[in-house]
């Protein structure tokens, strides 16, 4: 069983006394936590060299929080207003077209699904928020990859690499998987054609924040027997316009 570092543990420690007071000194926290000065002091140093904390102006020997809590606290909050709009969205979307609707994002080659909406139809495709799947067995994960610069993608997929495989439809090679993102790229959709699950389909496009940039994708799946070319036409329209939603919801502007 994998156990707590000390010395991190201290650190975390002093940064968490700084939810009920907005300063404190050295001696302030050596005494709270019951530790010696000279680890606080050890500990204080690299939390100010790294910008946890900051002396205090005029009062050098106290401390506050520091500008990279306040950085890090701005990138959770943005994922948070991903979450969030992208449910929102998928319950929406889901409610229109009466399919199961997912949000993902990338991790590393994976896929991670961050939002779902159930299908209303009795049979329904069942998801999981939290789910990771390999990225070049999903629509999702094809829209995500297609959005990584050439070099990025030839290092996550390098040429003598075996992909894993999880139906008898899914891609196998990283020559053929690039043949398959270079049609992502062309047409703005990624499928899943029974790749991921052999009774169920897909159709997928791409989210973008206020920057521009990919941050996500969402899917409409469908199984198999209620897919067909014409559905496949239908909900990729729709996937495309949906995710443009999502994306006008997090400040993107075409």
């Amino acid at each position: 069983m994998a156990r707590e570092v000390p010395a991190v543990s201290r650190a975390l420690n002093i940064l968490e006394l700084f939810l009920d007071v907005p300063t404190l000194s050295a001696p302030d926290i050596a005494a709270r936590l019951r530790l010696p000065r000279t680890t606080v002091h050890e500990l204080l140093t690299t939390l100010v060299g790294r910008h946890y904390l900051v002396a205090v102006p005029g009062q050098p020997t106290r401390y506050r929080l520091g500008v990279r809590l306040f950085q890090l606290g701005g990138v959770f909050a943005q994922n948070l207003d991903l979450i969030r709009e992208a449910q929102e969205v998928a319950d929406e979307t889901a409610a229109a077209c009466g399919e199961t609707v997912q949000v993902g994002v990338l991790e590393g080659d994976q896929v991670l699904y961050i939002a779902r909406a159930e299908s209303t139809h009795p049979v329904r495709m069942v998801s999981t928020v939290g789910r990771l799947l390999p990225a070049h067995c999903t629509g999702l994960g094809k829209v995500l990859l297609a959005g990584l610069p050439p070099e990025e993608l030839d290092e996550l997929f390098p040429d003598d690499r075996e992909l894993v495989t999880m139906t008898a439809n899914s891609i196998a090679s990283p020559d053929r998987l690039r043949e398959e993102i270079a049609r992502t790229r062309e047409t703005g959709l990624g499928h899943d054609d029974a790749e991921s699950n052999d009774a169920v389909h897909c159709v997928a496009a791409g989210v973008h924040d206020h920057t521009g940039a990919l941050v996500a994708s969402m899917s409409i799946s469908v199984p198999s027997p209620r897919w067909d070319d014409d559905v496949r036409d239908r909900l990729g329209d729709l996937v495309r316009e949906r995710a443009g939603v999502l994306s006008a919801r997090l400040g993107h502007l075409v």
